[in-house]
């Protein structure tokens, strides 16, 4: 009891952190089209990835244990799946659906992390369906299936950018498994574009498993070896690493009809690999503990590049600070010499020859006045429009990048900083963005630090274990009630 009160206080805190501090800066800077804690808050999500009749359904039921999706050799289902739990009629044990929404429910429901991906339009919303099942297997995660992947379908034959919401949806998943066949061991078009860009760029590769299934219908060891052996071939070639990734082997003994004969020559081997299914149900049982790291992830990644985000715009205003004293200080030197210029000319003009110095001096002022108008005004807008434009070029001077850390950070906010200096015109304050920034820095530099510490304390916290006295409890608060103050009266002073 204690360690479940500890991890709900600890989500708790992050999503409240998270809504507090990163949420107001990412909006205000297009960084983000929805609040971030909408990704985070809520279960865990295991996002299931797949050639066509990979058996993608048929190992899904396999674990619920019972049949909720169709399965067939065919592509049997064309439609984005959110499978979570439901323990309102477990009558007689039976697995079944106990209701099923369209996409419309999902995508407009608070309660899920799914309103970022309304930009996909009515047609992918027509493809998104929830179902509610009564299995144990989900009772602390959610399962997404996903339509099979093709080798030629275009983006225009599904009606959606089927990559993008691959992406959207790796990004909110705690662990994300990509199955494979024996008859289709290479890959086909849309697999290769979303091992190779889609999943490196929106997820972490430690949370990608990789998985063959139906090995069953191998005709024997030999088979399957050079199906194994194609694959980690492919997958060599698609990742660009030399290390192979560990490929999880499974079948379905519903399929097989629940036995083999550990004699027979052909099909004996499939006895030596009955654990790794089990070993692959124990990987995805593991998503709520991932879940908690996904948090901390996701806290460090978004503090770091929003961090990123504004010291290119605080570089930005500072350059543009300098700019404009030496064009004013320039201005004015140009101003004084103009007016003395002026005064030396009329006092050796015949018709100014009668003035006297006070005059003159006034006559030069007032050139001067005029010259530093003209410079301050019409000048001034066309080189600082100049500037402004040679800052876009050259947008990657405006914060350093001395390590791959920051390249990869910058790499993720660098259209960003483009969007926002070019919607703003460069125009915006430059204290308010220094203080959103120490804000965002203290979630990335103390707040992430504080949030693992608070994960390595749940590490030593055993299944039951309690504390004499604590009826209830509560983790240790990321960052103080306090600085969360400050946050909030910025985003009010902001908004």
């Amino acid at each position: 009891m204690y360690r479940e009160n500890y991890i709900n206080s600890l989500r708790t805190e992050v999503v409240d952190m998270v809504a507090g501090y990163l949420t107001p800066v990412a909006l205000r800077y297009g960084y983000s089209d929805v609040p971030l804690e909408a990704n985070i808050k809520w279960r865990p999500q295991v996002l299931v990835l797949g050639n066509y009749s990979s058996g993608k359904s048929t190992l899904i039921n396999e674990f619920l244990g019972g049949k909720v999706q169709a399965t067939g050799q065919a592509p049997t289902d064309d439609s984005f799946t959110v499978i979570t739990h439901d323990d309102s009629d477990t009558v007689g044990n039976i697995v079944r659906v106990i209701e099923e929404r369209d996409g419309k429910f999902l995508l407009n429901d608070p309660e899920f992390p799914y309103e970022s991906l309304k930009k996909h339009g009515q047609r992918f919303a027509s493809h998104f369906r929830l179902k509610r099942v009564n299995s144990p297997f989900l009772e602390n995660l959610a399962i997404i299936d996903t339509p099979g992947m093709l080798d030629s379908i275009t983006e225009r034959d599904r009606g959606y950018n089927y990559q993008d919401i691959i992406g959207d949806l790796a990004q909110i998943a705690d662990l994300v498994l990509v199955v494979f066949d024996a008859h289709k061991a290479g890959t086909v078009r849309e697999a290769y574009i979303s091992i190779r860009e889609t999943l490196p760029s929106r997820t972490f590769e430690d949370r990608v498993i990789f998985v063959l299934n139906r090995i069953d219908e191998c005709a024997s060891l030999a088979d399957l070896l050079r199906v194994y052996g194609t694959l980690c071939w492919n997958l060599s070639q698609i990742t660009g690493r030399k290390d192979i990734p560990m490929i999880r082997l499974t079948y379905s003994p519903h399929v097989t009809g629940g036995f083999f004969d550990a004699s027979d020559q052909d099909s004996g081997y499939l006895g030596h690999l009955e654990n790794q299914r089990e070993e692959l149900k124990k990987a995805i049982l593991q998503a709520p503990c991932h879940h908690l790291d996904h948090l901390a992830t996701f806290v460090e990644t978004h503090g770091e590049r929003l961090s990123h985000l504004l010291e290119a715009l605080i570089g930005y205003r500072r350059r543009a600070r300098a700019f404009r004293a030496k064009f004013v200080l320039a201005g004015v030197l140009f101003s004084v010499l103009c007016g003395g210029a002026a005064t030396f000319a009329m006092m050796t003009t015949t018709a100014f020859a009668s003035m006297g110095p006070r005059a003159l001096l006034g006559g030069g002022g007032v050139v001067a006045l005029v010259v530093l108008f003209f410079w301050l005004t019409l000048l001034m807008r066309y080189f600082t429009s100049s500037f402004h434009r040679n800052c876009m070029k050259d947008l990657d001077e405006l914060t350093p990048i001395e390590n791959q850390t920051r390249r990869d950070s910058w790499q993720a906010v660098r259209h960003l900083a483009q969007s926002y200096l070019k919607k703003s015109a460069g125009r915006f304050s430059f204290r308010a963005v220094k203080q959103e920034y120490a804000a965002v820095r203290r979630v990335f530099d103390k707040g992430s630090r504080e949030i693992r510490e608070a994960l390595n304390e749940l590490s030593t916290i055993s299944e039951g274990e309690g504390r004499a006295g604590d009826g209830s409890i509560s983790a240790p608060s990321p960052l103080r009630e306090e600085e969360m103050g400050k946050a909030v009266r910025l985003k009010q002073r902001n908004s």
